[in-house]
């Protein structure tokens, strides 16, 4: 079994790295990235589970690791997680349904984690 937390961790601090080396793409893809979640006519959450979505779609672990995080801080349930899935499967068939499965489990990682630590002040 993957281990989501990991991966996040590793894909946030290598493109904090990478950030060093070509800071004007970083700096513009997190530009990007914060622009295109922010709340609008479509709230955060369900461009987060948009982009989850497409993580899916894509097969990409990385992709999966970030947007469950994401997903869960910004309000999803687990039962909104398993229907946007449901979705995904319809659009991208067997594959879809193997990386739906990696999707949930990525979910699970964050929600059940982030649900039992403490909260800060």
């Amino acid at each position: 079994m993957k281990d989501y937390r990991t991966i996040a961790e590793d894909f946030h601090s290598g493109l904090s790295r990478l950030g060093k080396d070509i800071p004007q793409t970083i700096g513009g893809f997190g530009n990007l990235a914060s622009g295109a979640v922010e709340n609008g006519t479509l709230s955060t959450k369900v461009k987060e589970l948009i982009a989850f979505a497409i993580a899916i779609s894509a097969r990409c672990d990385g992709c999966l690791a970030h947007h469950s995080q994401a997903v869960f801080k910004a309000g999803a349930t687990r039962q909104e997680v398993a229907e946007m899935i449901g979705v995904a499967i319809l659009m991208g068939g067997g594959p879809s349904s193997v990386y739906g499965v990696e999707a949930m489990h990525a979910y699970d990682t964050f929600s059940n984690s982030e649900m039992n630590a403490p909260k800060s002040a």
